[in-house]
C-alpha cells in the first residue's frame, strides 16, 4: 500500500556500499516510525478467473489488456498483479476503518464490472482450491524469486505461495514510540485468533489439504528465518517490557533473514541459489554477484520478507486470509478494533492469552481448536461492543458465524464438497 509513514531517506546514497553496521541501523530507522494511531490501509487480493474457461489460468495478454479498464475505474487504489495472477487492490491510508472499508468495496465493485466486460471474475479465497500454481506474470522479480525458491528445495511451497494463495492485508500506524513493544506484541497475539477466524483455502489444487488454512500452511513451509514470526516481537511466554525494542528485533530478523533476489540493471532480478544472510554479505564473508551489498539491495531485502506481521515504518499485518466480500469487511474491523482501541487492546490481550501462539493450530483446526474458538468468540465479542457504527452489523453477522462453530472457510469447504472444486471457483469468480 501507499506508506502510512516511511522513514527519511534523501540522504542515503542507494548505490553506497554498506556496512554491517550500517545495515543493521538503516533496518532498525525503517522498522516503525512514531505517529499518532488511526490511519488505516486495507489491501486484498482475488484470483483472475475465465468465466468461460475456469479451469485454464488466464493468459498474461489479456491480463495485461484488462489492467487499464481497471485502473480507470478504481479509484484512489493502487493495482497490482501478483505473480499467479492474482489481482491486488491497495487501498490509500483512510482517517478510519470505517472509510478504508468503504473505499476498497467501491473501489472492488468497479473492478469486478470491468473484468465482467473481458469474460473475467475475481475470485475471493484464501486459496484457489482448483487451478494448479503456475506464475503468468513475467516480471524479472518473480522469476528470480521462483528460481531462488527452486534452487533451496522449496520449490512447491514457493509456487503455491507466489500463484495460488490471497490475502486480506491490514495496515496500521506503529503509534507512539513508548507503546511499540505493546502494540507489535499485541499485533502478534491476536494473530493466531485471527487466522482461526479468517481461515478460508481449504482446499488447493483440486484436493482437500487436511488444513483449514492452506494459505498459512503454504508460507510455514517456507524458511522460518524469512517467513516466521519476527523473535522478540512476537508473543512469547513473558509479557512485553518496557526494555524490549520491536525495531532492533526487525533489524536482527532482516540481518538474519536468507537474501532471495539481487537487483540488477532496470527491473533485473538475479536469484539467489544458496542460502546467505544479509548479515553474512554485508559482513564481507559472503560476497553476491561479486560485490558488496547496496542500500537499494538492503530494501529490496526488506520487500522479500514475508513474517506474520511485517514492519514497514507502520505495522502490516499480513496473516488473514481473504473470504468472500461478506465477511472481510467485519474481519478488517475486528482486527483494527482490536489494536487501535484502547479498552478493546486490553481487552483482546487477555482474551488471547492462551493462544498468543498456536499459529499452526490455528491454520491446521481454525475454530475446531478449543482454545481458538473461545478466544475467537471473545475477540468477536469485544469488536462488536466496541467497533464504529457502520461496521458493528458486519462483526455481528461474523460472530454469529463463529458462535455456530464456523468460519467463512468452513462455509467454502462445504460448498465445495457438494459441488466440487470447479463449479465452486466458479460460482466465487460470479458472486
Amino acid at each position: 500500500m501507499p506508506v502510512i509513514n516511511a522513514f527519511a531517506q534523501d540522504a542515503v546514497d542507494l548505490a553506497e556500499p554498506l556496512t554491517l553496521d550500517a545495515a543493521h541501523a538503516r533496518s532498525c530507522q525503517a522498522a516503525l516510525s512514531d505517529s499518532d494511531i488511526g490511519t488505516v490501509g486495507l489491501e486484498i487480493e482475488a484470483h483472475l478467473v475465465d468465466l468461460h474457461a475456469v479451469p485454464d489460468a488466464v493468459a498474461w495478454h489479456r491480463v495485461e489488456q484488462v489492467m487499464k479498464d481497471v485502473r480507470a475505474v478504481v479509484g484512489s487504489s493502487s493495482v497490482t498483479v501478483e505473480p499467479g495472477g492474482q489481482l491486488e487492490l491497495s487501498g490509500r491510508p483512510e482517517r478510519d476503518i470505517v472509510t478504508a472499508v468503504a473505499g476498497l468495496r467501491r473501489d472492488w465493485q468497479g473492478a469486478r464490472l470491468a473484468l465482467a466486460d473481458y469474460g473475467l471474475g475475481a475470485a475471493f479465497a484464501g486459496a484457489d482450491p482448483l487451478r494448479p500454481s503456475r506464475r503468468i506474470n513475467p516480471r524479472p522479480r518473480y522469476e528470480a524469486m521462483e528460481q531462488h525458491f527452486a534452487a533451496t528445495g522449496r520449490a512447491a511451497p514457493g509456487a503455491a505461495m507466489m500463484n495460488s494463495t490471497a490475502a486480506l492485508q491490514l495496515n496500521l500506524q506503529a503509534g507512539p514510540r513508548g507503546g511499540w513493544p505493546a502494540r507489535v506484541e499485541l499485533a502478534h497475539r491476536i494473530g493466531p485468533t485471527m487466522v482461526a477466524i479468517a481461515a478460508c483455502s481449504p482446499w488447493l489444487h483440486g484436493q482437500p489439504t487436511g488444513w483449514k488454512s492452506a494459505r498459512q500452511a503454504t508460507w510455514a513451509q517456507l524458511d522460518p528465518r524469512a517467513c516466521g514470526p519476527v523473535p522478540g516481537c512476537d508473543a512469547g511466554p513473558a509479557p512485553s517490557t518496557a526494555d524490549s525494542d520491536p525495531a532492533a528485533a526487525w533489524a536482527h530478523f532482516a540481518m538474519s533473514a536468507p537474501v532471495i533476489i539481487v537487483r540488477g540493471h532496470g527491473d533485473n532480478a538475479q536469484p539467489v541459489r544458496t542460502s546467505v544472510s544479509f548479515g553474512q554479505w554485508a559482513s564481507g564473508r559472503i560476497q553476491l554477484c561479486g560485490r558488496q551489498p547496496t542500500a537499494a539491495d538492503l530494501d529490496i531485502h526488506l520487500s522479500t520478507l514475508f513474517p506474520p506481521v511485517r514492519l514497514r515504518g507502520y505495522l502490516e499485518l499480513r496473516y488473514m486470509d481473504v473470504t468472500a466480500p461478506r465477511w472481510w469487511p467485519a474481519l478488517a474491523a475486528v482486527a483494527a478494533t482490536l489494536l487501535d482501541d484502547k479498552t478493546a487492546a486490553d481487552q483482546a490481550r487477555e482474551a488471547t492469552e492462551r493462544t498468543a501462539r498456536r499459529w499452526e493450530q490455528a491454520a491446521r483446526h481454525g475454530l475446531r481448536d478449543a482454545l481458538l474458538a473461545d478466544s475467537a468468540r471473545r475477540c468477536l465479542a469485544i469488536a462488536a461492543s466496541r467497533a464504529p457504527a457502520e461496521l458493528r452489523p458486519s462483526v455481528a453477522d461474523l460472530a454469529e458465524l463463529v458462535e455456530s462453530g464456523r468460519g467463512p472457510g468452513d462455509l467454502l469447504a462445504s460448498r465445495i464438497e457438494q459441488v466440487g472444486p470447479l463449479a465452486a471457483l466458479e460460482e466465487l469468480a460470479h458472486a
